[in-house]
């Protein structure tokens, strides 16, 4: 494979393996937003997306020498923020949460429907669903891992984690159309 990245990229990263901090904030002040934006994906709030952002630096900056120059650098980065916020959830024991021993699949009946929405509007309304939802929805169609390696990850069945798509699919897709029950008003007697 080639290498896919600049020069100025090789000498910054170069820089910063060699501990030089004016480099390690320009990498920083690279990549923040564009990283934090995936954290709050993953994370129930502000912060613990700041914690997992803070984290995923720190692996970043200590494994830079590992980046070989194959492939896209911005890939790589990616996959160890991802892989961050993963081992986050992890830690907060959402395993037990995602696999509610319910292992059938729900009928996808519609499965255009998420595709034509705007991935703003998306992004937002999938940050109100349940951890285990949003984790593999995230994962799933954002990311673009398979049920496997979500179930690999987060250890889970692969079918559990077809089942959270479906869910949190069909879930989004009720809200985005509107269709969500609202609580009826109480009747005076």
């Amino acid at each position: 494979m080639t290498t896919t990245f600049t020069q100025n990229e090789h000498s910054l990263i170069q820089n910063c393996i060699q501990g030089d901090r004016i480099g390690q904030k320009q990498l920083y002040d690279m990549y923040a937003s564009k990283m934090f934006a995936i954290c709050l994906r993953y994370a129930k709030n502000q912060m613990d997306a700041e914690d997992i952002l803070q984290e995923a630096f720190i692996k970043l900056f200590n494994n830079l020498h590992r980046f070989r120059g194959e492939g896209s650098f911005d890939g790589w980065v990616r996959r160890i923020f991802v892989n961050t916020a993963i081992e986050h959830i992890r830690k907060k024991h959402l395993s037990t949460d995602i696999s509610d021993g319910i292992e059938n699949v729900v009928p996808d009946r519609c499965k255009n429907a998420l595709d034509n929405l705007y991935q703003k509007d998306l992004m937002k309304t999938s940050m109100n669903l349940s951890d285990g939802y949003r984790t593999v929805f995230h994962l799933y169609a954002v990311e673009g891992y398979s049920h496997k390696e979500i179930a690999s990850q987060l250890g889970i069945t692969e079918s559990t984690s077809k089942s959270q798509f479906s869910r949190a699919k069909a879930i989004l897709r009720n809200v985005l159309q509107g269709k969500t029950k609202k609580k009826e008003p109480a009747l005076v007697a």
